[in-house]
């Protein structure tokens, strides 16, 4: 090689300056290629101003590296090795013939080459470099984003192939092919290899780092597919590609708009009406509403198809039905018949709410409210605002929140049809009669603590009655002896006389509430001497005796005993056992 170098550099002088470094390097690969250092010829070989290069050097290195990969059917073909051939030749091959290659030709011939011989020459040669490296992309597996083919177009248009950065995934830089293959019509080809790499469409968007670098060439091959199925009448997969293109960060033009809008009318259904189907029309028309929201044919068109079939699975369906409703309104706030879907819904579900069918939890207060104030004549949604806030009205008294609810009792007159404004005895009353009725209720569970809740809420209304509501202190007084009894036939002694002591009767006003006292301490007494408790006892029975004091000679067998208000002159009752 020394005599070559030195015949080199007499010629072109020493490399100190950056065209002859350039043919040097040029050489220098070409030397290495020849004995069979491919590494070393691709680490050495240039891959810009490969015009300041010898032509003649840049040919010979050129043919050798596309033997090398046509030897054995491929065998030693490498990336690094085609990256070499690809630069070269596009450099050789290029229109603008910057290596003056058909000079070379020329000088070679003793003849000028003549226009139509060179252009042919020229294109054939293209032609079998590109058969090539087709075939060993398909021997090699390659897909189109990391073909040598895609490599070798690229390098023509834009000088992208650099042979020292060739890896394993592509001569070229992902994005570099992508937007190779959507340039030169190949959108389809970019797509299949795409998909086969992410198979999950779901996942292409434009801020993921696993797609960002192909993003708009990929959204620019889903416009165009996007327009094939159009006029294929592929109206649904034509919608998806454009939903995809706009989470990849495409606008549409005015060719997308129009084939979106088309693609929206006639998702779904044919002319013929045989292939109508309505979940299809509906998640079609979604995605055309989503990339056109300011096109109100589209969105009435996706309104009446929900409220169409929320009105078809309204009995059968109600879930989907009131989903259909609702997302009818958030496309058309003011389209009446979604709305009257979801009125009659709520009109059902307060009707079974009434009946007992339905926990009332499930339905919102203020959307009855709405609902009272667009049908003012709704009876359902009155009587369940009305029992509504008569719960409220209770739960309030019952925590002793008067004011709230006094304020509650006012709606409940309203809502039974009253006209304020209330006078203060009109909801004091009312008050008083919701306290009794529940009170009733949780005395019919026939429990403890159903009982004890009877006897609070019946408190509470005496409180607010007064002594002009006679009877509802009969009322909570019976309930008192009713608890007492309860307590006797099912708790110990104790129990009763805890209630005894908790002096929500007085002594005298009840003869059998004295008496069920009277005996539960005479039975505690008796347990207590049978455990040995003998001061216990004693004491218990010195109270039974205190309580016997108060009664009345003879008990009436049937009903209540009458008041007594009378009291002993050294009063043993129950602030004596206190």
């Amino acid at each position: 090689m020394r005599p070559i170098l030195q015949r080199f550099q007499d010629e072109f002088g020493t490399p100190d300056t950056d065209n002859a470094a350039v043919r040097y390097a040029v050489l220098r690969a070409a030397l290495a290629a020849r004995v069979g250092n491919w590494p070393e010829a691709v680490r050495r070989c240039p891959d810009s101003d490969l015009d300041l290069a010898a032509t003649g050097v840049v040919h010979a290195l050129a043919v050798s590296a596309l033997r090398r990969l046509g030897e054995e059917g491929g065998r030693h073909a490498d990336s690094c090795t085609a990256a070499l051939a690809i630069v070269l030749w596009a450099h050789l091959l290029d229109e603008e013939d910057p290596g003056d290659f058909r000079s070379l030709l020329t000088s070679r011939r003793g003849t000028p080459v003549p226009d139509e011989l060179w252009e042919e020459a020229r294109h054939h040669l293209l032609g079998r470099i590109t058969d090539l490296l087709h075939a060993l992309d398909v021997r090699g597996g390659r897909d189109a984003l990391a073909a040598w083919e895609t490599a070798w177009e690229t390098e023509r248009a834009v000088l992208a192939v650099a042979p020292s950065d060739a890896g394993p995934d592509g001569l070229i830089p992902l994005g570099d092919a992508a937007r190779h293959l959507v340039d030169h019509g190949r959108h389809l080809a970019l797509l299949d290899a795409y998909t086969a790499r992410h198979p999950d469409p779901a996942t292409w968007t434009a801020d993921s780092p696993d797609h960002r670098a192909c993003a708009n060439a990929l959204a620019q091959a889903l416009a165009e597919r996007g327009q094939d199925r159009v006029r294929a009448k592929e109206w649904s997969e034509a919608l998806a590609d454009f939903g995809t293109a706009a989470r990849l960060g495409r606008t549409p033009g005015a060719a997308e708009r129009a084939a979106v809008l088309r693609a929206g009318n006639n998702v779904g259904r044919s002319r013929t009406g045989r292939d109508y189907s309505p979940i299809t029309r509906i998640q079609g028309l979604e995605l055309a509403h989503a990339l056109l929201p300011e096109d109100g044919s589209l969105a009435a068109e996706l309104t009446a198809e929900l409220v169409r079939q929320g009105r078809k699975v309204f009995d059968s369906d109600p879930r989907q039905s009131r989903n259909r409703f609702a997302r009818a309104l958030v496309v058309s706030p003011r389209d009446r018949d979604a709305r009257s879907g979801l009125d009659d819904h709520l009109r059902e579900d307060l009707r079974r709410a009434l009946d007992g069918a339905q926990p009332r939890e499930n339905i919102h207060a203020e959307a009855v409210r709405d609902l009272l104030r667009r049908d003012p004549d709704c009876a359902s949604a009155r009587r369940w605002l009305r029992d509504r806030n008569a719960e409220w009205a209770v739960a309030a008294a019952s925590g002793r929140h008067l004011a709230a609810a006094r304020s509650a009792v006012r709606r409940v007159i309203q809502y039974d049809g009253g006209e304020g404004p209330y006078e203060e005895e009109l909801v004091s009353s009312v008050l008083v009669d919701l306290l009794v009725d529940q009170a009733w209720f949780s005395g019919a569970e026939s429990t403890r603590a159903g009982w004890e809740r009877r006897v609070d809420l019946l408190s509470t209304a005496v409180g607010i009655a007064g002594p002009a509501r006679d009877d509802v202190r009969e009322e909570y007084e019976a309930a008192v002896l009713d608890l007492a009894e309860y307590l006797e036939a099912t708790a110990s002694p104790s129990d009763v006389i805890e209630l005894f002591l908790r002096d929500l009767i007085r002594t005298g006003v009840s003869a059998r509430f004295d008496q069920t006292v009277k005996a539960a301490y005479l039975r505690r007494a008796q347990t207590r001497e049978e455990e040995g408790d003998l001061g216990g006892a004693q004491r218990d029975r010195a109270c039974a005796q205190q309580i016997g004091a108060e009664l009345p000679d003879q008990g009436l067998l049937f009903g209540p005993a009458p008041r007594i208000r009378r009291r002993h002159p050294h009063d043993f009752g129950q602030e004596t056992l206190f």
